[in-house]
């Protein structure tokens, strides 16, 4: 393939043409799915720098476990699962390393409506909810209300039962409604 061009194998090909050792097939598909693969692991962990270190480690797991893929699911769905549990997995380890917490600084109340810094505040306020989660109940919550996915779908794409997901969901729900509560209007 010349530089530039588009391949047109599905996922599926390029996956078995990497088993197979063709060199930059594997590239090929990675480049194809790696803003969606980028986005979810910024989703899943606690920052960024988490994020790219999970993200690679669930690259070179997708690298060296493709022989092992069975196409009994999309290489999409394979390459979520592989990113969400790099990230949970990250996030474990980190629980177990000593840290010294920054001082938290409260955000300067609202203006009005019209107000640009009133999106950015709740998303902050939002994001901070989120990273109170634990990672399970997080992944469920990101995968049904962030990124869409019927629980069915949800449930495949993490590797658990469905009422599983109803549950972290419902647990997860909870906590964010009693993490945000300061932000109803009376």
């Amino acid at each position: 393939m010349t530089r530039g061009s588009v391949d047109a194998r599905s996922d599926e090909d390029l996956l078995r043409a990497h088993v197979a050792g063709e060199p930059d097939a594997f590239a090929t598909l990675i480049e194809r799915h790696q803003t969606y693969l980028w986005s979810l692991a910024c989703r899943t962990s606690n920052n960024p720098d988490d994020a790219a270190d999970a993200l690679q480690d669930a690259l070179l797991n997708a690298h060296r476990m493709a022989s092992r893929f069975r196409s009994d699911a999309k290489v999409t769905s394979w390459l979520h699962r592989i990113v969400v549990n790099a990230c949970l997995d990250r996030i474990r380890r980190n629980r177990v390393r000593r840290t010294v917490p920054i001082p938290e600084y409260d955000l300067l109340p609202l203006a009005d409506d019209h107000d640009q810094m009133a999106a950015v505040d709740l998303s902050i306020s939002i994001g901070r909810a989120l990273d109170t989660l634990p990672p399970d109940q997080r992944a469920a919550v990101i995968a049904v209300d962030v990124e869409g996915y019927s629980v069915s779908e949800a449930a495949q794409r993490l590797g658990v039962p469905i009422g599983t997901i109803k549950s972290r969901c419902s647990r997860g729900r909870l906590r964010l409604a009693q993490a945000l509560g300061h932000l109803r209007e009376c």
